[in-house]
């Protein structure tokens, strides 16, 4: 079984976390595709944890200060 986010943090958490990356593509909108091996259905648990931890703090201050950056 597969698990596909467009999320790059999720990816990175997913990978972080010892999950298998299948493919990592973009399409010509620009939109991401990264596709994992969830063979023990453990990635929708990740999920959980990433949303509740400090590593989405962490990309919701980053984004916040691209957008700053980008937006002069």
């Amino acid at each position: 079984m597969n698990y596909v986010t467009s999320e790059i943090s999720l990816a990175a958490y997913l990978r972080m976390k010892g999950i298998k990356l299948v493919s990592a593509s973009k399409s010509q909108s620009g939109k991401f595709e990264f596709i994992f091996d969830d063979k023990n259905s453990e990635c929708a648990n990740l999920f959980i944890e990433f949303l509740n931890g400090e590593f989405n703090t962490y990309d919701s201050h980053l984004k916040s200060l691209k957008k700053m950056i980008y937006s002069k």
